[in-house]
């Protein structure tokens, strides 16, 4: 483990650990939050919550009460999530598959990976599964190295480029 994660007062004990039960197919192993978190200050809140407030008096002007509820619950289960820490998940690479804390990625259904590299703040391995519903499974990869998760992955899988969806595009612009 490296020592970002070990000083990061934010991480705990992982959830689940795999590894020893896979010790000897391990290509490449890391631990970290199970997803980044951003920053957010009181503008950016304030913000949300204008447009939140936007749209359901908008809602209830056009005689929306279903509408209107359905933004005030969204905004407080959204409100909720992102208070929410994230959990630290031990992530593996072995000869099966990818290990993504309790989810298993095996080889057989990823048609593709390709490796978000943009330092200080994207690092992501994007596994292109064969998957409908969601089709693009995205691994934070933290301060490891991805040469060394590239030259595991080469091993079995193919490696093609990838572009960040307009969801992925508005997840990263909006901090969510």
């Amino acid at each position: 483990m490296n020592m970002d994660l070990k000083n990061n007062k934010q991480l705990e004990q992982p959830e689940d650990f795999m590894i020893d039960e896979y010790s000897e197919d391990v290509l490449a192993h890391w631990q970290g939050p199970e997803y980044e978190t951003y920053s957010r200050d009181r503008r950016w809140y304030l913000i949300a919550a204008s447009i939140f407030i936007a749209i359901i008096v908008y809602a209830l002007i056009t005689d929306s009460p279903i509408m209107a509820i359905t933004f005030i619950l969204i905004g407080i289960v959204g409100y909720i999530h992102l208070q929410k820490k994230p959990r630290v998940l031990d992530f593996t690479i072995s000869r099966d598959g990818v290990f993504a804390g309790n989810e298993i990625y095996e080889f057989d259904q990823i048609k593709s990976f390709w490796i978000f590299y943009e330092p200080p703040h994207t690092r992501i391995l994007s596994l292109h599964t064969k998957g409908s519903l969601a089709p693009y499974v995205h691994i934070p990869i933290h301060q490891e190295n991805p040469s060394k998760i590239r030259k595991a992955l080469l091993k079995s899988i193919p490696e093609k480029k990838q572009s960040f969806t307009i969801i992925d595009t508005l997840e990263r612009l909006l901090h969510i």
